[in-house]
């Protein structure tokens, strides 16, 4: 894939190969570079299976506050017609809401609750791409997902409720998603920016199939960016090796390349999390348990070069992102989208 076109929409609006569905989403998501505040903006469109007249475009937003402990999350749905998802540039909007290569406005509100923005975005980083390269042009994997700007650096406003906050400084990243079907069960987890290490980010996954009645192993592809090297755990090998596992609401995981070798952990409290319903392209639905203020901690061994044996120690206090999708109801986060 060429990196120019990463955000580039795929969708094709009533095409013959939409009929297996299709969701697209992209979203931005910042974090307060010291308190536990963040806020995550959704831009999505859904397609269902055989049905691509049915398509709609789709504003999430979320505002989490671990100080006070109250979280926001709001959704808004239109008919097809009243979005717009660009295969020749990066260009989103859906209803009055857009989102380019550098700012993103909108509102949306339900529940009794409305969250607004207005918001410039800045960055110098390559996008990272989860899999291999040759995989986002094949039909396998059905979902797919990569960071068009890791470390993107925010000025602006978010509005919650009547309430400005100023995100002026916030470190988060700009991301793309897409498929015909969601992973099965899958955790999903970012650092944009460690503590002692702001330029470090992290992007990782565990992740099974369901085939029929049978479920595949977890895989846990990785990508770690550190003092200005790229350690892709994406190839078979590295997946082989790798090993992720996690539950309500803790994640341990390890990986390595032929440079490191990395253990981690990504965790948060049940009340850092909100509850969203994410449609699936051929029927149902998924429960989503979204937090952007998780704890990340990392441990870091060289195996090469100069600093061969060397052990680092990472970590990122409450601003880390931390999703879980799972189609088991028992998790306790009620749903708020």
């Amino acid at each position: 894939m060429d990196a120019a076109a990463a955000n580039h929409a795929r969708w094709l609006p009533g095409a013959e190969a939409q009929r297996a569905g299709h969701y697209e989403s992209f979203f931005q998501r910042g974090n307060h570079p010291s308190r536990p505040l963040a806020f995550w903006i959704r831009y999505t469109l859904f397609s269902p299976a055989l049905l691509p007249d049915h398509a709609v475009g789709e504003l999430w937003a979320a505002f989490f506050d671990g100080e006070t402990g109250v979280h926001v999350a709001v959704k808004r749905q239109v008919p097809i017609d009243r979005a717009r998802f660009d295969r020749t540039a990066f260009a989103v909007r859906v209803d009055d809401a857009e989102l380019g290569p550098s700012g993103l406005a909108g509102e949306v509100s339900s529940a009794d609750h409305r969250i607004a923005w207005k918001v410039r975005y800045r960055g110098s980083e390559a996008p990272l791409f989860l899999l291999p390269r040759a995989l986002y042009e094949t039909r396998l994997p059905r979902a797919k997902s990569l960071v068009g700007l890791p470390l993107a650096v925010h000025e602006g406003i978010v509005e919650v409720d009547g309430r400005a906050v100023d995100v002026g400084g916030w470190v988060g990243s700009q991301n793309h998603n897409w498929g015909s079907r969601h992973t099965d069960h899958y955790a999903w987890g970012q650092v944009a920016g460690f503590d002692a290490h702001p330029r470090t980010f992290l992007e990782i996954a565990t992740a099974r199939l369901a085939v029929g009645p049978v479920w595949t192993p977890f895989m846990t592809p990785a990508v770690l960016r550190h003092e200005g090297r790229e350690h892709a755990a994406n190839t078979l090998v590295a997946l082989l090796r790798a090993r992720g596992a996690f539950d309500y609401f803790t994640w341990r995981f390890r990986f390595e390349t032929d440079a490191v070798r990395v253990a981690g952990r990504i965790a948060a409290d049940r009340r850092d999390f909100v509850g969203l319903s994410y449609q699936n392209p051929p029927g149902g639905s998924k429960d989503c348990l979204n937090t952007k203020i998780a704890s990340c901690a990392l441990t870091l061994v060289h195996k090469t070069g100069p600093r061969r044996g060397q052990v680092e120690a990472l970590s990122a206090r409450r601003r880390a992102a931390f999703e879980i999708l799972t189609d088991d109801r028992a998790h306790g986060v009620a749903i708020r989208a």
